[in-house]
């Protein structure tokens, strides 16, 4: 039996070193169903995904739409010290996510000159996302970042935001200059035009209006240059010309609206307004606004259950009504308080709007009345700006988001801007921008820091890490002090301190 087990064990033995030494190793040890060569279609497709997904949510109840009871989910509308890293996930997301993406993408296109506009929109996408992720936490890596896979830069140094935003205006001019009609496009891989050049020229002059008009208070000749060099250019004012990634009602989540998607499943999936898991509500502040300006949105985003089984939703007007951001135990009332809309706000297939007519025609207004342009007036520009932002919720749905006509009519009606002070006007621009721009609270949380408007007032919560006051930045990952200790000491003794209170480079009051 010895003599048997001994040449069992030489014959495998011999098979096994026969195999290893065997001239197709390379062959058999290669992954058939890997993917050798980078097709830049596919990875737009994704990088336009991951950059929209990238969001903080609990901006929502930052900017005041949205709270909670409890406390841990109402960090947004409460700023609870304990809580306050829930803040860096947007940080922690993106560098391994869209950045890193469209860095390979554009490696991989800059030297094809028939690849001009698939070169030309990653950058303009580039710059969505970075502008989206400085505009949170102010310094951030943006010159070395991504270099891991090329260059072995695996701590970046962070850069001042002065310098990232002069960095990012010229790729959106640079971009917008670069596109060709004539050449190829991502077709139907890019989520957001299919491809068209002519709109993505568009959207890439509305970016620089949107970044261009940040620097008013740091830099207003820098501002101004670029703000008109925009309008220029042609930006974004027709419904047809709205930036927007389309999303499916099923199927893998990457292909559902990730934040009608994460409010469904975190706070409303139960759809009876009593047993919301994270004790997520509108915000009365919200509420009582559209209420008081008699805002024809109300019934389009907000439900309140008349309970039974099924429950039904009621958009009855006079029901409507928001929770305090002061609470910190679930309300009695709380069945019949207001939450977002299930058959628009929270539909898994919404589109996600990025650049909006509504918005463009908000930033134009303030452009006039700085004195910056000429032709159209200011009042002209704002009507046209509140009448596009309630037009754009039929993208949302065409059945229960579709304002009349007559409606948006008498809204704008009442809504004329008023011939008061530059101060008053803003207010009334801003107000109006804040109520537009809403589910993207990330926006509204930027314009908010330059223009002051809407006169919010912060949530002096017991335990909250700003001593009432409201928050102007959020905070980087406790991985950056460990992983890149050199980089983020440098940028935190070029900025301030990593709190929430720190201003960025363009939030100055």
């Amino acid at each position: 039996m010895k003599r048997l087990f001994s040449k069992c064990l030489l014959v495998a033995t011999s098979l096994l070193l026969g195999t290893a030494c065997t001239k197709n190793f390379e062959e058999i040890n290669t992954n058939p169903n890997a993917v050798n060569t980078l097709t830049p279609e596919f990875l737009f497709t994704k990088a336009q995904y991951d950059g929209v997904a990238n969001q903080l949510l609990l901006l929502l109840g930052t900017m005041q739409y949205t709270t909670s009871y409890n406390d841990v989910a109402g960090f947004g509308s409460k700023y609870i010290a304990s809580q306050v890293n829930s803040s860096s996930s947007s940080f922690s997301n993106a560098y391994p996510g869209a950045l890193n993406e469209l860095t390979l993408i554009i490696n991989s296109v800059k030297d094809d000159p028939a690849r001009v506009n698939l070169l030309a929109e990653a950058r303009i996408w580039r710059v969505y996302c970075y502008s989206r992720l400085t505009d949170v936490y102010g310094d951030i890596p943006y010159l070395q970042a991504t270099k891991g896979y090329t260059d072995n830069q695996f701590t970046p140094a962070y850069d001042a935001q002065k310098d990232i935003y002069a960095d990012m205006l010229k790729e959106l001019d640079e971009a917008a200059q670069s596109l060709d009609p004539s050449k190829a496009t991502y077709g139907q891989s890019d989520l957001i035009y299919n491809g068209n050049p002519t709109q993505w020229k568009k959207l890439a002059y509305s970016l620089m209006l949107r970044l261009g008009m940040r620097l008013t208070k740091v830099d207003a000749a820098a501002a101004q240059s670029w703000a008109t060099k925009a309008l220029a250019g042609g930006v974004i004012t027709a419904d047809g010309d709205i930036a927007k990634v389309s999303y499916l009602a099923s199927g893998q989540l990457i292909n559902q609206n990730p934040l009608a998607y994460n409010l469904y499943i975190s706070d409303y999936i139960a759809a009876n307004g009593s047993t919301n898991q994270e004790g997520g509500k509108y915000q009365d502040v919200f509420i009582n606004y559209l209420k008081q300006t008699r805002d024809p949105r109300l019934a389009v985003v907000s439900v309140v259950y008349t309970g039974g089984s099924p429950n039904v939703t009621d958009t009855t007007f006079a029901k409507q009504q928001g929770m305090p951001a002061n609470l910190g135990s679930k309300p009695a009332n709380f069945a019949q308080l207001s939450e977002p809309n299930p058959k628009t706000v929270l539909l898994r297939n919404s589109p996600f709007l990025v650049f909006t007519a509504a918005e463009s025609y908000f930033l134009q207004t303030e452009v006039a009345l700085r004195g910056w342009s000429t032709g159209t007036p200011a009042a002209t520009l704002y009507s046209n700006g509140v009448a596009a932002a309630l037009r754009q919720w039929s993208l949302f749905s065409a059945s229960d988001g579709t304002i009349p006509t007559a409606k948006i009519n008498a809204y704008v009606s009442r809504n004329q801007l008023v011939t008061g002070t530059f101060a008053q006007q803003m207010q009334q621009i801003y107000t109006q921008f804040w109520v537009s721009i809403f589910p993207d609270a990330q926006e509204a949380f930027a314009s908010y820091r330059r223009t002051g408007y809407p006169a919010l007032t912060p949530n002096n919560y017991v335990g909250n890490a700003t001593g009432g006051q409201f928050p102007r930045r959020f905070i980087y990952p406790i991985s950056e002090q460990n992983l890149n200790p050199t980089s983020y000491a440098a940028a935190v003794a070029r900025q301030g301190p990593d709190n929430l209170l720190t201003r960025v480079y363009w939030d100055k009051q």
